[in-house]
C-alpha cells in the first residue's frame, strides 16, 4: 500500500491534465510547445550547473544506449520470426524500446529517492530526449506506410530540442566555473520547479486523446511484456558491471520499467507508423504501471 501511496500524486497530476482535455477542451499543442522548448532547458541547465561532473554521466549514457540497442534488437528478430513488414516492427519497437522517463520516471524518482535521485533522472531524461530524437524518428520513418521516405532528417530534429542546449550550457556554466547572478538563479529555479508538473500534465491530456480502436491483442501483449516485465530484467543485468552507486542502479532499473514513452505516438502519427498500436500501448502499459511500479519498488528497495 506504501508504494501505491507514492503513484497517487503522481497520477493525480496525471488526472488535471486528463480532465483539462475531456472537459475543458484545452490544447494539447500549445501546452507541450511551451513546456518542452521554455521550460525544459531551464531544468537541464540547473541540473548540470549545480551537480559535480563525473563519469556517472558516460555510464548512464551508455546504458541507455545498450538497453535500447538489445530491445530493437529483439523486436527485429520477433518480427523477422512472423513475418511481419516494417510497418508492424517498427511500431514494436516504439512501443518497447523508449520508457517515459521524462513526465512519469523523473517525478517517481523525486518522491521515492529525494532531490539526491533527482538529478540523475534528469540527466537520464535528457539523454532518452537525444535517443528518441534520433533513432526514434528513423523508427517510425522506416515503418511508415508505403515506404515514405523520411521527411525531417533525425539531426535536424536534435537540434531543435532546446533541452539539449541547456544540458551543453549547463556543462559549459560548471566545468569553467561560471558564477550566475543570484536573482537570475531564482528566476531559473522557478521555471526549473515548475516543468516537471507541467510535463506531467500534458501527458494527462496526451493520454486522455489516445483511443483503444483496433487493439492488436497478440502484439500488444508482446509490448507490454517486454516494457513492463523484461526491460527492468534486462536493465538489472545491465547494471551490474556499472561503477556507480546502488542507488544509482536502482534508477535505472526503475527507470527501464517505465511504460512506453508519449512521444512515440507523436512520431508514429506523424510518420504513419501504425499509430494506434503504439498509442494503445502507451495508454495500457501506463494504467498497468500501477500494478507494476509498486512491484519493482518493493524488489529494488
Amino acid at each position: 500500500m506504501e508504494f501505491i501511496s507514492v503513484l497517487i500524486p503522481i497520477f493525480g497530476i496525471f488526472a488535471i491534465g486528463f480532465v483539462g482535455y475531456k472537459f475543458l477542451r484545452f490544447e494539447i499543442k500549445p501546452i507541450s510547445k511551451m513546456a518542452l522548448y521554455l521550460m525544459s532547458p531551464f531544468l537541464a541547465f540547473r541540473t548540470f550547473f549545480q551537480n559535480d561532473l563525473n563519469m556517472d554521466y558516460l555510464y548512464l549514457g551508455a546504458f541507455l544506449v545498450v538497453l535500447c540497442a538489445i530491445t530493437i534488437g529483439i523486436c527485429y528478430l520477433i518480427g523477422r520470426m512472423k513475418r511481419w513488414g516494417s510497418g508492424d516492427t517498427s511500431s514494436l519497437i516504439l512501443a518497447t524500446a523508449f520508457m517515459n522517463n521524462g513526465n512519469y520516471g523523473t517525478p517517481l524518482v523525486l518522491l521515492v529517492f529525494g532531490e539526491k535521485g533527482f538529478h540523475y533522472a534528469i540527466i537520464l531524461m535528457v539523454l532518452q530526449q537525444l535517443i528518441m530524437c534520433t533513432v526514434g524518428v528513423y523508427i517510425a520513418a522506416k515503418g511508415g506506410a508505403d515506404g515514405k521516405e523520411l521527411k525531417v532528417s533525425p539531426l535536424r530534429e536534435v537540434i531543435r530540442v532546446p533541452i539539449v542546449y541547456g544540458a551543453l550550457l549547463g556543462i559549459l556554466f560548471n566545468a569553467l566555473h561560471i558564477e550566475v547572478n543570484e536573482n537570475i538563479m531564482t528566476a531559473v529555479d522557478m521555471v526549473s520547479d515548475a516543468t516537471i508538473p507541467t510535463i506531467m500534465i500534458v501527458l494527462g491530456m496526451q493520454l486522455a486523446n489516445i483511443s483503444l480502436k483496433r487493439l492488436e491483442l497478440g502484439k500488444l501483449s508482446t509490448a507490454l511484456l517486454f516494457r513492463l516485465a523484461i526491460a527492468p530484467v534486462i536493465a538489472y543485468v545491465l547494471t551490474l558491471p556499472l561503477p556507480v552507486d546502488e542507488m544509482v542502479k536502482d534508477i535505472l532499473i526503475l527507470m527501464a520499467a517505465m511504460p512506453t514513452a508519449a512521444n512515440t505516438t507523436m512520431y508514429a502519427l506523424q510518420f504513419d507508423a501504425k499509430p494506434e498500436f503504439v498509442s494503445s500501448a502507451t495508454l495500457t502499459s501506463t494504467l498497468l504501471s500501477i500494478i507494476t511500479l509498486p512491484i519493482i519498488l518493493a524488489i529494488l528497495l
